[in-house]
């Protein structure tokens, strides 16, 4: 009975705060939905941006051309074609000579660069607050949520993209499109969230994350070093080869349009010109055909290939120069550079074999971040003798791994026993040197055999005491005899008087 007030009015006050909560939680789910939304538009105009702008450059093209292969139908197809291979999908050519359509693979990274900008911002965009920050407290569903909606979007006007550009004279191969597109968006995608997110370290997210990001900061510097010294190497080469290559222009196209499309391609191709340069100073190389190589030792088994710029810059079959074998110190600097960064970059109270375990993720990073650009960097050209172009996946991350393992994980290793041990003192310096004295290596080599003999398997029975002899009583040698006098002279009885007196005796003669 006491309680019954506090009842009524407790089923008062909830009564009257319930149309609020339910209009509360309306307006989150309008909320909730007006973001995803947002989201799968964005998506959406990322894809129609990037798109739009290769479909105006093929435009722009087509109408500076004077001798058109085709309408405006088919310029708007390449259009759609270039954007899809600039994702991973491939194209087939039907118009060849042998009437067998011809893989095109080779992905222009260049290409790739205004799609993935694109959809990475869209990504960084949608997953950041109203006032264009990141969130403070993320929450991964929200998150996740609004990346998948996003990415729907995205992956929405690929599909029409697809399904458009599947005919023709240059068409797309629809399975390649859904193998490896598909995993080109969730990729950038993936990134961009990260991004929007405020770049949250993995430290508090996996064990040893603190460690992770060195390595991944390791590998990241090492792989631009490395890529930047593959881009040195392929501009030395079209630098030297200029003539040969400047020819091909006249070569492909007589026009000043067809000359200019030359050019953007060769220019679309850099990136994977440094890809391929960086094969080559690792040590595998890349392919220009079945059967080819080429690489520090050589270059042999060129195909007919067609003209272009940065064909024309291939080095002459033959074994391989001084120069050639010098581009191995470009993987040899990436290593000690791994060694240095690891070493300056790890927490100070990590060990040497924490800091050489450091170095070795950032050269698993670093090759499989080259295994993913050997991979998109080449492709077919054609069939037969043109199937193969560009460096091998598996053995440019392996020689990647393989570089760093070998010089990074060591030299981060000697660096910290050399910053964590205590200095040696000259001293002692002193010391060793003298120690090291060749005149002490008999006594060494004694009593290391001596050790070896009594540390081994089998020794051999100790020999039987022999008891000690007697003393002896001392020698008694007897005292000798004195010497006898020497005799005195005798005297002449009869000197004669004629004689000469004889001269007195010198005291010094003998």
């Amino acid at each position: 009975m006491l309680l019954a007030p506090w009842v009524a009015v407790t089923h008062t006050t909830d009564r009257a705060d319930r149309p609020t909560t339910l209009i509360g939680e309306a307006a989150a789910r309008r909320a909730a939905a007006a973001r995803r939304a947002t989201a799968f538009a964005g998506g959406a105009v990322a894809a129609g941006l990037g798109l739009g702008f290769l479909a105006a450059v093929v435009l722009v093209l087509w109408i500076a051309s004077p001798f058109p292969d085709s309408g405006l139908g088919g310029a708007l197809h390449i259009g759609a074609a270039l954007w899809l291979l600039a994702q991973g999908a491939d194209l087939v050519r039907t118009g060849t000579l042998s009437g067998a359509p011809a893989p095109i693979g080779v992905t222009p990274l260049l290409l790739t660069v205004l799609p993935g900008w694109l959809l990475f911002r869209a990504a960084a965009s949608a997953v950041r607050t109203e006032d264009g920050e990141a969130p403070a407290d993320p929450d991964v569903r929200a998150v996740a949520a609004r990346a998948g909606w996003l990415l729907g979007g995205y992956l929405a006007v690929a599909s029409g993209a697809v399904a458009y550009a599947a005919t023709g004279s240059v068409h797309v191969d629809p399975l390649a499109a859904l193998l490896y597109l598909p995993l080109f968006a969730a990729a950038v995608t993936a990134a961009g969230t990260w991004a929007g997110c405020g770049w949250p370290s993995p430290a508090r997210l996996i064990p040893y994350g603190a460690d992770a990001v060195v390595a991944l900061r390791a590998a990241g510097m090492t792989v631009g070093v490395v890529a930047g010294g593959g881009a040195l190497l392929g501009g030395a080469a079209l630098a030297w080869h200029a003539g040969p290559a400047g020819r091909t222009f006249a070569q492909l196209s007589g026009p000043m349009a067809g000359r200019l499309a030359v050019l953007l391609l060769a220019v679309a191709l850099v990136p994977n010109l440094a890809v391929w340069g960086s094969a080559y100073a690792l040590g595998p190389g890349f392919a220009v055909g079945v059967g080819s190589a080429v690489g520090p030792a050589g270059a042999s088994g060129y195909p007919l290939l067609p003209g272009f710029p940065l064909v024309a810059a291939l080095p002459g079959e033959g074994d391989g120069t001084v120069l050639g074998w010098c581009t191995l110190a470009v993987p040899a600097g990436a290593g000690l550079l791994v060694a240095w960064v690891t070493d300056r970059w790890t927490p100070n109270e990590a060990g040497p074999r924490r800091t050489a375990l450091v170095a070795a993720g950032a050269a698993l990073a670093c090759g499989l971040a080259f295994a993913v650009l050997a991979a998109a960097s080449g492709g077919p050209l054609g069939t037969a003798a043109l199937a193969s172009f560009g460096p091998s996946w598996w053995a440019t991350g392996g020689a990647a791994l393989g570089w760093l393992l070998l010089l990074g994980a060591p030299g981060a290793f000697a660096l910290r026993w050399g910053r964590t041990r205590p200095p040696i003192p000259w001293h002692t310096w002193r010391t060793y040197a003298a120690a090291a004295h060749p005149r002490h290596w008999g006594a060494y080599a004694t009593a290391l055999r001596t050790r070896l003999r009594a540390s081994g398997p089998e020794n051999p029975p100790p020999l039987p005491e022999v008891p000690p002899a007697p003393p002896q009583p001392p020698a008694v040698i007897p005292p000798m005899p004195p010497a006898p006098p020497a005799p005195a002279p005798i005297p002449d009885p009869d000197p004669r008087p004629d004689d000469p007196e004889p001269a007195p005796a010198d005291e010094d003669t003998p």
